[in-house]
């Protein structure tokens, strides 16, 4: 476990590219999509002058739903961002275990070395990743990446919905890229195992926070996992506040104000979860925005109802 590494005010590698930007470095701006200046890019944001080399941009469409996962895949070859590659949550970014390690564990580091080639990727690349909810699976790719040791990769706020509302072009069909070479350092973001996770929460100077929709924290409903209810001691934060209308991220100074709300402080050691690890990526994106690294518990909820006998409360209270 982790604690928080880096204040709001320390310099950090950008996490979020705007439509503007990936349009200017695609080279599809006109004068109805005028490109911002670089310095008028919000913080966390990458500014245009990063743009990478030619041959070197690499663009992940991370489509995925929990209740429908098989969906995403159809709607890519419908239209995608040009130059866009599907991924597979279940096949690329995630491992296969035992149900003690969620429903989505984390592959491993050979497994997903492969994953990353097959994608187009090579070392020195700047990746975008997009999905079309409110960036809820594409941070799954963008955490896997920068625990991969990757730092050039970025998540597209506003996703698919930003990049159609701003008029861009899309691209049926399959794109399919030349087998990359990139080489990955595993383990460099931080996170929580299911042992830790229960000291993390009863720990004065910890917080844990739980990515899920307010209704499956407090048990009353449950699609998916078979317990319904929370790990004792977490705290509620759904990561659908996260975002405005738009599916954009607050800025950072609102998601300050809104981790500190629910107790989040800078001298705090932070771990997140969601249901599998998922959607709790993108509430570490949320916190690296507001400049707070934190750690990712990956099993999550269902790792942690299939770890032995462990508690599970119910209810709107941690406990």
């Amino acid at each position: 476990m982790t604690s928080l590494g880096h204040t709001a005010t320390e310099q950090r590698p950008a996490a979020l590219i705007s439509d503007q930007v990936l349009s200017y470095w695609l080279r599809h701006d006109d004068e109805q999509h005028v490109q911002e200046d670089p310095g008028t890019q919000p913080e966390g944001f990458v500014a245009t002058d990063q743009a990478p080399q030619a041959g070197h941009l690499v663009i992940l469409d991370v489509r995925w739903s929990a209740t429908e996962p098989g969906e995403g895949h159809e709607r890519y070859r419908q239209g995608h961002i040009p130059g866009a590659v599907f991924v597979s949550m279940s096949g690329q970014l995630s491992g296969h275990g035992a149900p003690s390690e969620g429903r989505h564990p984390l592959p491993d580091a050979s497994r997903f070395t492969d994953a990353v080639r097959m994608l187009g990727i090579n070392d020195g690349d700047t990746v975008v990743v997009y999905d079309d909810v409110a960036s809820t699976s594409a941070p799954r790719a963008w955490w896997l990446l920068r625990y991969a040791g990757m730092e050039r990769v970025y998540v597209l706020d506003g996703g698919l919905h930003a990049w159609r509302e701003a008029g861009l072009p899309l691209q049926a069909g399959e794109a399919l890229p030349a087998i990359g070479k990139a080489h990955i350092s595993w383990g460099k973001m931080p996170v929580v195992g299911t042992e830790e996770v229960e000291a993390l929460a009863a720990d004065d100077n910890g917080v844990l926070l739980d990515a899920r929709d307010y209704r499956r924290y407090t048990g009353e409903e449950e699609p998916i996992d078979p317990v319904a209810g929370h790990i004792p001691g977490a705290v509620s934060a759904p990561v659908s506040e996260l975002t405005d209308e738009t599916g954009r991220f607050l800025p950072a100074q609102k998601l300050r104000e809104h981790f500190a709300s629910r107790g989040v402080a800078p001298e705090h050691a932070v771990g997140v979860y969601c249901g599998s690890g998922v959607t709790a990526s993108a509430e570490v994106l949320a916190l690296y925005i507001a400049g707070m690294d934190v750690a990712l518990y990956p099993g999550s909820f269902s790792a942690w109802i299939n770890a032995g006998d462990r508690p599970v409360a119910t209810g709107e209270h941690p406990y």
